[in-house]
């Protein structure tokens, strides 16, 4: 009897340590699976956000572009007569002095089944336009023009910089970017409740831009802020920006809804945007703005700024002299290229626009927003050359607040991926704090992948409200909760729609695939650029080189700091000995329509700048029918071409235009020259289907 308990225990044992060990075996395989999977969600939001950045450049370039139109489009038509089609594109005509209050001749006719609006506004009527945006109505443009005048009155009263104070509500809610996402502003009201008395927001700029429901956003908003003033309030963003719009598709979401009245909501966004506030300080210890901070933010000298001047923080600040010099002449003077030679020599090499064919270095390699930061001793470049001291010194405060990040290293230094604002350390923060009794910076600006981040040791947080921001399943949103405590609480959520059912790793790896087609497509727009470094490692003409050397080679080129070795698999193929196969990166990319009597090089400089050339399109294209003539093409791309100094004759230009207008009907459909450029993926890599 003993020893058959004995033998029983010992076997009881066995079968314990067994199950012991093969529950460590997978808990060390679960953790292991895990980790894969967050280094899989991390580079993909790195991809992503590299992209993003290498675009807000491309922004700041065609910033540029458009001051050189200005400077050149004279001189341009008297080359080549022609429509002048540059000079409305900065001086549209505006129904006179009493256009903000054009809305009164509007009628709104019977036929309308959108929501109603009076004035004052009321509860009701901010319920009424929430029911009716969830049935995708939309609302007319009369109330659209007079919500945005009333707005526009009453934040004229507004200080630079508001103080809000915690002892009169239960709670402030802050909220980072919404870019155009009505889902998760709804979720936000559905989730924390309506704005009302008891129940206190800020929003922290970036309303606008890449989602499909801006102009919902900004209608929702400013009605609330009408209805509860003490009680909804707003910072500027980056993207309260006319230039920005233009870009990232809130204009053309306005020209598409609004049609004929368009013109005149554009013009009256520009003057709301100049007088949204820069900032808002709660129970005087936490500083909320939109971007972040500089060594030479004066938060005393911002509360004095005038800032209805600044329409477009893009472009500096037009004297008045110098507005009447462009009214009268079309133009300005061309660049002093002597007096701001240092400040391209100092640009970084990411701006750089096109190849170097004895180009005018001012225009190809000058950021705008970038020169201030180069050194404090070189003066703005000539494009604004009447501006003030104190003028300079109040364009570089907003640039700074709306533009900048906040990097681990201590020190402040010029935003290089964005092109504008800075990077600022810890150091940077515990110092403005310090000086002015504060506690915590509250900002928003960059996508983070739990909605939220702090920083500098705790005394920094970063809240983004738009989920899914780059691709369903990319991120999470997120919103703050402060108490009179001031101890900041954090609600996560996620608009789901297509991704409901799927698993964890079936949402990564649809992201990860979305991100990494993008990055393809960097690498079919700069084919030719890679190709050239790829050969200068490859002296032999093998076709394969290095890894390191591959990686060096396309960080050259892309410069987008992302982890090329990790992506390496993902992006080209191994040969036996170990090297990269370049030519791999290209294989399963083509042109969906390629244009045979195009070269490749002009093929490629066509899909890099294909999202400038509709903005520069669709504001030429005055009555948005989606069609411009030949002449107007020409134009388009004689103004283009000389910007970025890549040498195109007219048979060239003309053999593109007549190419695309393939119906010969002497119009040219933007959207289908924008379709013949589009780069397609031939096949799926097998191997980005591993996990």
């Amino acid at each position: 009897m003993g020893c058959g308990t004995s033998v029983k225990t010992e076997n009881q044992a066995t079968k314990s340590e067994k199950a012991i060990k093969a529950a460590i075996l997978i808990q060390r395989w679960y953790r292991f699976y895990m980790a894969r999977l967050e280094m899989r969600r991390r580079y993909t939001l790195n991809i992503f956000q590299s992209i993003e950045y290498a675009e807000e450049q491309a922004q700041l370039q065609l910033s540029n572009f458009f001051t050189f139109m200005m400077d050149h489009f004279a001189q341009m038509n008297e080359q080549h007569p022609g429509p002048d089609l540059i000079s409305d594109i900065f001086n549209g005509s505006r129904d006179g002095p009493n256009n903000l209050m054009v809305y009164e001749m509007i009628e709104v006719p019977d036929s309308y089944d959108g929501p109603h609006l009076s004035f004052p506004l009321s509860v009701s009527d901010t319920n009424t336009l929430l029911h009716a945006f969830k049935q995708e109505k939309q609302l007319h443009a009369r109330y659209v023009l007079q919500l945005f005048h009333e707005t526009k009155k009453f934040l004229r009263q507004v200080p630079n910089v508001v103080h809000l104070t915690t002892s009169y509500a239960k709670q402030i809610t802050i909220c980072g970017d919404l870019h155009g996402k009505m889902d998760d502003l709804l979720l936000i009201f559905y989730k924390n409740g309506l704005p009302s008395p008891e129940n206190t927001y800020l929003f922290n700029g970036d309303f606008v831009d890449r989602g499909k429901n801006s102009i919902e956003i900004l209608i929702i908003l400013f009605a609330f802020l009408l209805v509860y003033p003490n009680n909804l309030h707003l910072n500027r963003g980056n993207h309260e920006d006319p230039i920005m719009n233009l870009r990232y598709g809130f204009t053309k979401e306005i020209m598409q809804k609004y049609k004929s009245h368009a013109q005149k909501i554009l013009h009256l966004l520009e003057d709301v945007y100049s007088q949204l506030p820069l900032a808002t300080i709660i129970d005087s210890k936490i500083l909320i703005l939109h971007g972040g901070i500089a060594d030479t933010t004066d938060l005393d000298f911002l509360t004095s700024i005038k800032r209805s001047k600044y329409k477009s923080v893009l472009r500096p600040p037009k004297t008045d002299s110098e507005s009447n010099n462009v009214m009268q002449n079309g133009n300005k003077q061309p660049l002093d290229d002597d007096k701001s030679s240092n400040c391209s020599e100092k640009q970084n090499h990411r701006t750089q626009l096109g190849p170097d064919t004895g180009v005018n270095e001012e225009y190809r390699n000058r950021s705008i927003l970038e020169i201030q930061y180069m050194d404090s001793s070189i003066q703005l470049p000539n494009m604004a050359p009447d501006l003030t001291a104190t003028e300079r010194k109040e364009w570089k405060q907003i640039v700074d607040i709306l533009w900048s990040d906040p990097r681990n290293q201590n020190g402040c230094s010029p935003n290089s991926f964005r092109g504008g604002g800075c990077y600022f350390g810890p150091d940077v923060t515990t110092k403005l704090l310090d000086k002015y009794n504060l506690k915590m910076l509250i900002r928003s600006h960059e996508c983070k992948q739990e909605g939220y981040e702090l920083c500098h040791n705790g005394k920094v947080i970063t809240i983004f409200s738009a989920s899914n921001y780059y691709d369903e399943g990319s991120n999470r949103g997120a919103y703050i909760k402060l108490c009179p405590d001031l101890t900041p609480r954090f609600v996560q959520y996620q608009v789901r729609k297509c991704t409901r059912k799927l698993t964890l790793h079936q949402r990564v790896s649809a992201v990860e695939d979305s991100a990494l087609r993008a990055l393809r497509e960097q690498f079919y727009t700069h084919r030719s650029d890679l190709m050239k470094a790829f050969n200068e490692y490859d002296s032999k003409g093998k076709g394969e080189i290095s890894i390191s050397d591959w990686a060096s080679a396309v960080e050259a080129v892309l410069h987008l700091g992302l982890p090329w070795r990790t992506l390496r698999s993902r992006l080209a193929r191994l040969a036996a000995n170990g090297n990269v196969e370049y030519l791999s990166c290209f294989e399963d990319l083509q042109m969906e329509n390629p244009i045979k009597e195009v070269q490749p090089r002009l093929v490629e400089t066509l899909n890099r700048y294909r999202a400038d050339l509709e903005i520069i399109f669709n504001i030429i294209d005055k009555d948005h029918s989606g069609l411009i003539s030949i002449e107007e093409f020409h134009q388009t791309w004689r103004l283009f071409s000389s910007h970025l100094h890549i040498s195109i004759d007219d048979s060239t230009i003309d053999d593109l235009a007549h190419s695309i207008d393939s119906n010969k009907d002497g119009s040219i459909d933007f959207n289908e020259f924008l379709e013949a450029f589009r780069v397609v993926h031939k096949f799926e890599r097998k191997d980005s289907k591993r996990s």
